[in-house]
């Protein structure tokens, strides 16, 4: 293990002097938030992807394919898909905007007064997507040093909360680029090849597994459908993922490198669930499928290379919790501070609240004990409360300030109630959720009086991103 240690320690001290050099570049709001909003296609892109492949898509994803098979590939399919649909349709027009957080967007289309309520659906989300990367440091570290589920926690969740809170969105970014890589080597280059070899390749699979893990629905189509709703849909208006399309220097940077994204995530999906497939034919008697993951990466790597891995997935982990986490401190400042203060919270404030927060999630994700369950919660909080209010500020011009804020309510009380009543894991929440908030927000838009044009008129000139672009100098 002494290898594993070495490669691991070296992981570990590039993270935390990476996020050190991002607090000289952290130095306006702008910087810490959305990295000055000039990255490059390769930049965007690598970070694009590290923020979305987190513990669910890596351990989780891997977990699944025990389980399920190839199949187990849609959780993280159905991301990528979300990527695509975001960067083809939706990221010209959110660059163009200029804007911090989801509610900031829902306030201009719709005139102001309805970011405290989605600030609160939001900041949910993003914490609870914070809990399940901090939750899946556990079993890494479990691994590694054969410590406490707790301990790992911690350890795993000091280091982001360190980092994330030093540079901001700098930080995180640069740290992601080094993790996109590990992340790339170590599960592409390594760990699949190794454990398909190891079952006797795909011929060995077919001999010792069930047809049913080869095929491409064997997880049930109402999951299938599940998953879209939550997590495919749920990738066009989280504020995780907002805030990295507004890191993109141009609207065409964006399109080109979340289109890049979305590929990768395909692949890294079907990679997880071979993975998973291979640790099933390998290991069919595992107390539980959460422990695929970290069985197989034990039991079949050699010293050095299993430490290799395990920064991987440590990188995996990493990525979406400083993601998530900088996306919650930004709405909590942006959204939720700034309507009891006269100024915007400037960057010492940012700073404190991603460190309170980070400390928040850390003691969450010690309680939590199902990293698939805690991301189900998340999405179903956001896609429930915020989906129809979002996509109908941007396509239903009909819609009303009234329509909005009933639907986010209506919608995120719904899940929350059919969580509890059916289970997180159920699929019902998300469909009544939806449904409620989607009548709710039609009927109320079309009861209540038109948007003001003044309001409409300025939307449009935001939308269109030349104001912005003149005041800025910036590509539109």
């Amino acid at each position: 293990m002494g290898g594993d240690y070495a490669v691991i320690a070296l992981y570990i001290a590039a993270m935390i002097g990476i996020g050190s050099y991002g607090l000289r570049l952290a130095r306006t709001k702008s910087d810490y938030l959305v990295a000055g909003r000039r990255l490059g296609w390769f930049m965007y892109s690598g970070t694009m992807s590290a923020v979305v492949l987190g513990g669910a898509s890596t351990i989780g994803g891997v977990k699944l394919g025990y389980t399920y098979g190839i199949s187990g590939a849609w959780l993280v399919m159905t991301i990528g898909l979300g990527i695509l649909v975001l960067h083809a349709v939706f990221a010209r027009r959110l660059v163009k905007l200029r804007v911090y957080t989801v509610g900031e967007m829902l306030d201009l289309r719709y005139g102001g007064s309805t970011s405290a309520i989605s600030g609160a659906v939001m900041w949910a989300y993003t914490l609870m997507l914070t809990v399940t990367s901090t939750l899946a440091f556990a079993t890494i570290f479990k691994v590694l040093l054969d410590i406490p589920d707790i301990a790992g926690i911690a350890i795993g969740g000091a280091i982001v909360v360190l980092y994330s809170a030093l540079g901001g969105m700098w930080s995180i970014t640069l740290t992601d680029i080094a993790q996109f890589v590990i992340k790339t080597i170590g599960i592409f280059a390594l760990l699949l090849p190794i454990a398909i070899s190891s079952a006797g390749g795909f011929g060995g699979l077919a001999a010792r597994l069930d047809a049913g893990y080869f095929s491409m629905t064997s997880i049930g189509g109402a999951t299938i459908f599940t998953y879209v709703l939550i997590y495919g849909f749920g990738l066009l208006i989280g504020q995780d993922i907002w805030q990295r399309v507004f890191t993109a220097r141009t609207p065409a940077i964006a399109t080109t490198g979340g289109i890049i994204s979305g590929v990768y995530c395909l692949l890294y999906g079907l990679a997880g669930a071979l993975i998973g497939t291979a640790a099933k034919a390998l290991y069919p008697d595992l107390a539980s499928a959460q422990d695929a993951f970290a069985t197989i990466v034990e039991r079949l790597l050699p010293a050095g290379v299993r430490g290799l891995v395990l920064a991987a997935a440590l990188s995996a982990l990493m990525s979406t919790a400083s993601g998530a986490l900088i996306a919650c401190s930004t709405v909590t400042t942006n959204d939720l501070i700034a309507r009891f203060r006269r100024r915007s919270p400037g960057v010492g404030t940012n700073r404190v609240v991603t460190f309170v927060l980070g400390l928040v999630a850390i003691g969450i994700a010690m309680i939590v004990t199902d990293v698939v369950a805690a991301l189900t919660v998340a999405y179903n909080l956001l896609v429930g409360g915020l989906l129809v209010a979002t996509l109908g500020a941007l396509f239903f011009k009909r819609g009303t300030r009234a329509g909005a804020l009933a639907s986010m309510v209506t919608g995120a009380a719904v899940v929350i109630a059919f969580m509890i009543i059916d289970g997180l894991e159920a699929n019902e929440p998300i469909y009544y959720g939806l449904g409620a908030s989607l009548v709710v927000y039609v009927a109320l838009s079309l009861l209540t009086p038109r948007t003001p044009a003044a309001v409409l008129a300025q939307w449009t000139e935001r939308l269109s991103g030349k104001a912005v672009a003149e005041r800025e100098g910036v590509a539109v």
